[in-house]
C-alpha cells in the first residue's frame, strides 16, 4: 500500500519526504526539483509494539509500514501535458491515497509558482487538474457503455445512468469522493475506473513555526473548503521537521519538541494518519524470536489476517489463538493471560481487531 505526496511546486513536499523516509531526496528552490518520484518506506509509529518488546525481549521487533511517494509538482495545464503533467498524474494513478500538501506560510524567499500564496487557489488548482483526467476517463469508458446501451443491455443501460452521473459531477468541479451515491453502485461502476479524486486525502497544512501548534487564517480556509469532502487535515510545520529530523537523539528531538509546546513530531502524526487513509489497522505477533507488526485491512477475517503472513496460513486455517493488546499489557506476559482464562480461540468468521494478539493454526 502506497501513498503519495502531491502539491504544487515548491510548496515543501521533497522536504517533507525526506523527514518521513530520511531518504534525502533533492529538496531546493525552484519548480520541479522532484522529476522522477522518490519512494520511502517508512516505519509506523506504535507505542504498543514498543509495550510488547518490553515484556517479551525478543530477538528482534518489525514494526508495519508504509511507502510513500514523493511526487513531481503539479501545475495549470497537466491534464493536457504541461509541465511533468502526464508524468505527474500516471505516478499519482499508482498510488493508494493521496497526501496534498498545501502552503499556509508566508515567506518572500521562497518562491510560488503562482506569486502569491492562496492555498484554496492551489487546492484547487490541483482539483481541476485531476478532475479533467478523471473526465477524461469517464468519457472513455462511457463510449464503450453507449454502444452496449443502445442494444438494450439493461446493465449497460444502468452504469450509463450512473457515469453520466458522474460525468456532470465532474464537470461542475467536484472530486469523485465527495459525490453522494449508492456503495453498491461505487463499488461495481466507480471503484474499477482508478478514479484520481476518488482516492482517500489528508490535506497537509504547511505552517510555519508560530503557527505550529493551532494553524493560522490560512489553515481556516483550508478547514472551510474540505468540511463537507470526507477527507483528513493535518497541520504541520515541515520546516520544524526537518529540524526534528536533524536531531541524533530522543532525547534532544523531545526537549526540541517541549520548548514549542507539541507533544510529538508531526510527522508520527502524519505517517499514523497515512496508515489510516489507507483503510490499514494492525495485529502482532509476539515470541521470543520476534514480535511483530502485521498490516490488514480493516473488516479482515481470521483467514484473511493469516494469509498476510503467508497464503498458506489462510488456506490451512484451522483457528486463531487471540489475546487483546489490553490483556497482554495488563497481565505481562502470555502465559499470564492464559492462566486468567483470557485468551480466546477464534474461527473462521472472527473479524481481527486493531490490536489483536495471535497465535494461528493451520494445516497445508
Amino acid at each position: 500500500m502506497k501513498a503519495g505526496i502531491v502539491g504544487l511546486p515548491n510548496v515543501g513536499k521533497s522536504t517533507l519526504f525526506n523527514c518521513l523516509s530520511n531518504a534525502k531526496a533533492q529538496s531546493a528552490n525552484f519548480p520541479f526539483c522532484t522529476i522522477e518520484p522518490n519512494i520511502g518506506i517508512v516505519n509506523v509509529p506504535d507505542s504498543r509494539l514498543e509495550k510488547l518488546e518490553s515484556l517479551v525481549k525478543p530477538e528482534r521487533v518489525l514494526p508495519a509500514t508504509v511507502e510513500i511517494v514523493d511526487i513531481a509538482g503539479l501545475v495549470k495545464g497537466a491534464s493536457k501535458g504541461e509541465g511533468l503533467g502526464n508524468q505527474f498524474l500516471a505516478n499519482i494513478r499508482e498510488t493508494d491515497a493521496i497526501l496534498h500538501v498545501l502552503r499556509c506560510f508566508d515567506n518572500d524567499n521562497i518562491v510560488h509558482v503562482d506569486t502569491s500564496v492562496d492555498p484554496v487557489r492551489d487546492k484547487e488548482t490541483i482539483d481541476i487538474e485531476l478532475q479533467l483526467k478523471d473526465l477524461e476517463t469517464v468519457e472513455k469508458k462511457l463510449e464503450k457503455v453507449n454502444r452496449a446501451a443502445r442494444t438494450g443491455n439493461k446493465e449497460a443501460i444502468k452504469e450509463k445512468t450512473i457515469l453520466d452521473f458522474l460525468k456532470n459531477e465532474l464537470e461542475a468541479s467536484k472530486n469523485v469522493r465527495s459525490i453522494k451515491m449508492k456503495d453498491e453502485d461505487r463499488k461495481v461502476f466507480i471503484k474499477p475506473l482508478q478514479l484520481i479524486t476518488d482516492k482517500p486525502v489528508l490535506y497537509i497544512c504547511n505552517v510555519d513555526e508560530s503557527s505550529a501548534k493551532s494553524g493560522n487564517a490560512y489553515v481556516d480556509l483550508v478547514k472551510e473548503l474540505v468540511k463537507d469532502e470526507h477527507a483528513g487535515l493535518l497541520i504541520l510545520a515541515v520546516n520544524i521537521e526537518a529540524d526534528i529530523n536533524e536531531l541524533e537523539t530522543f532525547d534532544e528531538r523531545q526537549l526540541f519538541l517541549e520548548d514549542l509546546g507539541l507533544e510529538e513530531a508531526g510527522a508520527a502524526k502524519l505517517i499514523r494518519n497515512a496508515y489510516a487513509l489507507l483503510n490499514q489497522q494492525t495485529y502482532f505477533t509476539a515470541g521470543k524470536k520476534e514480535v511483530r507488526a502485521w498490516t490488514f485491512p480493516i473488516g479482515a477475517s481470521a483467514p484473511q489476517a493469516a494469509g498476510v503472513i503467508h497464503t498458506d496460513f489462510e488456506k490451512g486455517f484451522i483457528r486463531a489463538e487471540v489475546i487483546s493488546y489490553g490483556d497482554y499489557e495488563s497481565f505481562g506476559s502470555e502465559a499470564k493471560v492464559k492462566e486468567a482464562g483470557k485468551m480466546r480461540v477464534e474461527g473462521k468468521d472472527y473479524i481481527v481487531k486493531d490490536g489483536d494478539v495471535m497465535h494461528f493454526r493451520f494445516n497445508v
